[in-house]
């Protein structure tokens, strides 16, 4: 197991929002938010599994575990953690399935072994994670070759003010653009082999313009 306690960032650590996220996780469940925001990524993301044909995963900012317990339910997997750094999320998850192994903890300082997975994947919370201490981490449990799909926000240009102020330190969510996000994994050693925009058809893709971002471990 990995034992040294990773550096991170306020973004990582920030009490505020995982207090927030403790404090909606009955209504993050809610069908017609995880119908428009959350499901769309999550369906491409299973996909991605089923073709690498992955069975150790885990699925890193689980919330309340709705992904966790589908990948657990839908593909042939030998193990599935679903980590959050959430309780009140976590407590919901563990309602979804007794044979997920739930770990409270956060992206940056993972409780899995070195080399132990087959895929890493995380889905509209890597704007909340120290990008490069998480990718570390998520190099560090994936076997060679391993799989990592990140699904997160995807800036615009007119999004651009708001960039400015999600870029400061002191602020709990900054995403990335598409380009910066390959740079990301590239630096942590990974070989990037697809990024591509959310499908939400007939949804516009400025309603929620968010990507997936595919890679293996080198």
């Amino acid at each position: 197991m990995h034992s040294t306690a990773a550096t991170t960032g306020n973004r990582a650590l920030n009490r505020a929002i995982t207090q927030f996220f403790s404090g909606v996780a009955r209504a993050y469940d809610t069908a017609p938010l995880q119908q428009v925001v959350y499901r769309p990524p999550q369906h491409e993301v299973v996909a991605e599994l089923r073709a690498a044909g992955s069975r150790r995963i885990a699925d890193i900012g689980c919330g309340t575990g709705i992904l966790t317990s589908r990948i657990e339910r839908e593909l042939r997997t030998e193990i599935v953690y679903g980590v959050d750094a959430s309780p009140g999320m976590l407590a919901q998850a563990r309602n979804r399935s007794a044979t997920v192994l739930w770990r409270h903890a956060a992206a940056e300082h993972l409780p899995i072994g070195d080399g132990e997975l087959d895929a890493v994947v995380s889905t509209t919370a890597f704007h909340f994670f120290d990008h490069p201490v998480a990718l570390r981490e998520f190099h560090r449990v994936l076997a060679p070759g391993g799989l990592v799909a990140i699904a997160t926000m995807r800036p615009s240009a007119s999004a651009a003010a708001l960039q400015r102020v999600t870029s400061s330190p002191l602020f709990p969510a900054h995403a990335p653009s598409g380009r910066a996000t390959r740079k990301l994994l590239q630096d942590a050693g990974f070989e990037v082999t697809d990024q591509r925009a959310i499908r939400r058809f007939p949804l516009p893709p400025w309603l929620v313009p968010d990507m997936i971002t595919i890679g293996r471990r080198a």
